[in-house]
């Protein structure tokens, strides 16, 4: 019983921490077309570095 109180101890507040960043996300949460559009139509595509690589962003 001793080991399940320690693991609620070291994973409760994990779970608190992941659900209120949940809903902060779900409330101020802003798409990639948005973004996109923010950019303005006359923007060209570029070379764009992400995860270790270089891809061409259209």
């Amino acid at each position: 019983m001793k080991a399940l109180e320690t693991f609620a101890i070291y994973v409760t507040p994990f779970l608190i921490l992941g659900l209120v960043a949940k809903l902060l996300l779900r409330r101020h949460a802003v798409d990639l077309t948005d973004v996109q559009g923010q950019a303005g139509p006359k923007r060209g595509p570029r070379k764009v570095f992400l995860l270790g690589s270089w891809r061409t962003e259209k």
